[in-house]
């Protein structure tokens, strides 16, 4: 992108812990991109915002053909003036596939497994996108870093095993770690699927710092609930949290069956979303959180979903 500002970099530092472990033998780590821990520093361009999201009507159909000039953008209630946008179907996915080995889903498992083996192979195009999983139960666990080699993810979620607690933000944080990693940031659609129940009782991570650290990897997050009850619980509730709030979607499949439709409606999203990229008036580099709006100008009942904001990265270290 061409611009007059000078491109401003910082370095931001990540938060202590959530740091990948090797998996008790669930799988081979050779492929694993390096640890994180509070001393690495990631390097940013604050010089802009980019923001992917999708646009339905009343329906919940796809809104296909809206332009840079259906769309209006504030941050902390103050217009922002638009210097990219297109309307992303092709753009090179990074996924990460959360699952959920804790006893809680253990009746549920091998559906959960089937319908995360049929995702992989159906989203992931050759050479262009990658794919990590991460399992939590009393622990997060990076399984296999980012990678093209379907056969590996594939072999690796069959292998699983549920037991143990549940440390779901703890998987949130150290997914979005490895998000990161992957640069230039708006070159890539990130994703975080997350197939669980919504329930923990073990992370270090609070649900806050979780999200924060979604917001930091510019990630979305789809949460698949593998709460069959029809009851609304508070793990559910939990799932609409995290997905509201990074422009995402909550799924809850009527039957454990409904998995596959579940992980289809996800990848459907993924291929019709807008990106639009903009440089914040004012900028800060505060490391505070600024809420950001984006709303169709036109006529029509349109709804968008994007994530509510994002975290600036605070001043160089002196």
């Amino acid at each position: 992108m061409k611009s007059a500002a000078i491109s401003l970099t910082v370095l931001l530092f990540l938060f202590s812990g959530a740091v990948a472990q090797a998996p008790k033998g669930k799988a081979n780590q050779s492929s694993s991109p390096p640890e994180l821990t509070l001393d690495t520093p990631i390097t940013l361009d604050v010089t802009r915002v980019n923001i992917l999201y999708t646009v339905t009507d009343k329906k919940g159909r796809f809104v296909k053909n809206l332009t840079r000039d259906d769309f209006e953008i504030t941050e902390n209630k103050k217009k922002q003036n638009i210097l990219e946008f297109t309307a992303e179907t092709d753009l090179p996915l990074r996924i990460a596939l959360l699952i959920d080995t804790s006893n809680s889903i253990r009746e549920r498992f091998r559906f959960l497994q089937d319908s995360a083996i049929n995702f992989i192979v159906t989203a992931m195009r050759p050479d262009l996108d990658r794919a990590m999983i991460v399992t939590f139960d009393s622990q997060a666990q990076l399984n296999v870093g980012l990678t093209t080699d379907k056969t590996t993810l594939q072999t690796t979620v069959r292998r699983l095993r549920p037991g143990g607690g549940t440390a779901l933000n703890d998987a949130i944080v150290l997914a979005s770690q490895q998000l990161m990693l992957d640069q230039p940031r708006d070159k890539y659609r990130r994703a975080i699927i997350l197939l669980s129940d919504g329930e923990d009782n073990l992370s270090r991570y609070s649900r806050a710092q979780a999200l924060e650290f979604a917001h930091k990897a510019d990630t979305v997050i789809y949460a698949v609930s593998t709460n069959i009850t029809h009851l609304e619980t508070g793990g559910d509730k939990v799932l609409k949290r995290l997905a509201v709030e990074t422009g995402g979607l909550a799924i809850f499949p009527f039957k454990i069956e409904d998995l596959d439709q579940s992980f289809v409606n996800v990848l459907n999203e993924l291929r019709n979303q807008y990106n639009v990229l903009y440089r914040p008036e004012p900028m800060f580099a505060d490391g505070k959180y600024h809420s950001v709006d984006i709303r169709v100008t036109t006529a029509g009942d349109y709804i968008v979903r994007a994530r509510q904001g994002y975290y600036a990265p605070g001043p160089p270290p002196k």
